[in-house]
């Protein structure tokens, strides 16, 4: 037993040593301690935020610059972050550091070499302050190249309580109820759901919630890495689970056609904006923030959600996606690159940003209080709470070309089934087709 304390005593000490902490398990680590010991050093961050998002990271990497003095600069990259990332490694201009927003291309950078694998003191730190399944999306063969440090909360419906009020209707529970209550608000005057189908990535969405739910955790792994094929009955299942929403056309705004022709911003718009049209919209917990900033409604008030319903009688899904930190090979300030790491590894860090809004953390250590509304703190317990059967976006985790392409692979033919949902199977068919040709490219 004293050998045991000894050792974790040690442990304890060396991390918060290399952290610059001043105490361990006793309050917020921070990185540097304050000590300035970066003076003189600067590193690039890339990623692709830009507007709010930018604004409140670069709060962080300014919290960073405080404790540890090193310089921060931040390049956003845009959507396309492989292709700039290539371009620039290419040519000798590497960022020390990228937040990578999916599971498909993190893979992709550590099977070419780009990356640096996370220091122990950052893995120490991911093992204690995240549930593992973090861990297993950051690494690659075993090795552990990414650190989770903003997540999204993809099973949230979003609602006007007016709407819902006025109609009669509470919460629902299951996937079938949700539609039950649709009928009751539609037949209130305003239709049931903002479905944004003009942007295909939010259909690959509705699907993977459905499917997570209905199909289980080890059918969807096995569905995100093509270990089983899209023509699995579960896929059908799970279509036809969807198709049942698609062609109702009595619970979708416009219909079919009319959401064909709305973007995502239009869709909270249908619901927030000043014409309703809609009492609900489902996304994730982005969801708010253009509900507040764009169409000035106070959360937890006038906008509000529901954890995305149960489906057929499974587990109700908790579907998340996120930014990945990467320290790349071929920056020229790979240690303080893996200090900045290990801040973004800390409570603190997450905090910074907590508080200044539209963030979530995975860190299980960080206090809900450092958030500033109860809604987006229920949303981050959620999230938390889901713990390991926290599942990654499915497209994110495809390659490009079938769940990432503007177009073309999952996101067209999931809107030509929205527009004509008569045939789950061949449908099923179709994502297969394309699937198989962009995993064997």
């Amino acid at each position: 037993m004293m050998r045991r304390r000894t050792t974790l005593l040690a442990s304890c000490t060396a991390l918060a040593l290399a952290l610059g902490a001043t105490a361990c398990g006793g309050g917020p680590v921070s990185a540097g301690g304050g000590d300035k010991s970066l003076d003189g050093q600067t590193i690039t961050v890339a990623g692709v935020w830009s507007g709010s998002e930018q604004k409140n990271f670069q709060k962080v990497l300014d919290a960073f610059t405080e404790r540890t003095g090193a310089k921060t600069q931040f390049v956003s990259t845009g959507d396309n972050v492989s292709t700039v990332i290539g371009s620039k490694i290419e040519g000798g201009k590497a960022p020390e550091v990228v937040m990578v927003p999916q599971v498909g291309v993190l893979q992709q950078f550590a099977k070419q070499g780009w990356l640096e694998p996370l220091s122990k003191t950052a893995g120490a730190a991911v093992d204690a302050n995240y549930a593992s399944v973090w861990k297993n999306y950051g690494s690659v063969d075993g090795t552990l190249y990414g650190l989770y440090f903003k997540a999204a909360h993809k099973s949230t419906v979003w609602y006007s309580p007016d709407a819902l009020d006025q109609a009669g209707v509470e919460p629902p529970t299951t996937y079938d109820a949700m539609l039950k209550a649709g009928h009751t608000v539609s037949d209130s005057g305003l239709a049931a759901f903002s479905v944004a189908g003009q942007d295909g990535w939010t259909l690959t969405d509705w699907f993977e919630n459905i499917y997570l739910s209905q199909a289980g955790p080890e059918k969807y792994d096995a569905l995100a890495t093509h270990r089983i094929k899209w023509t699995d009955p579960t896929v059908v299942e799970a279509l036809t689970t969807l198709g049942k929403l698609f062609k109702d056309k009595q619970l979708m705004a416009g219909g079919q056609k009319g959401a064909l022709n709305t973007d995502f911003p239009g869709s909270v718009e249908k619901v927030f904006g000043p014409k309703p049209q809609a009492g609900m919209v489902y996304e994730g917990d982005f969801v708010a923030g253009v509900a507040k900033d764009q169409f000035g409604r106070k959360i937890g008030e006038d906008a509000n959600f529901f954890p995305f319903p149960a489906v057929a009688g499974g587990k109700a899904p908790v579907v998340s996606g996120g930014d990945a930190a990467v320290v790349l090979k071929d920056g020229k300030n790979q240690k303080a690159a893996m200090r900045f790491l290990e801040y973004l590894t800390t409570p603190e860090a997450s905090a910074v940003w907590a508080g200044a809004g539209g963030f979530l953390s995975p860190n299980k250590k960080l206090d809900l209080a450092s958030y500033g509304d109860d809604v987006t703190r229920e949303t981050a317990k959620s999230l938390v709470a889901a713990g390991d059967s926290v599942r990654f976006d499915m497209s994110d985790q495809a390659p490009a070309a079938f769940g990432g392409t503007k177009g073309a692979g999952e996101w067209k033919i999931l809107q030509d089934f929205l527009r004509d949902p008569s045939d789950p199977k061949g449908t099923a068919a179709e994502l297969e087709s394309a699937a198989a040709k962009a995993y064997q490219g």
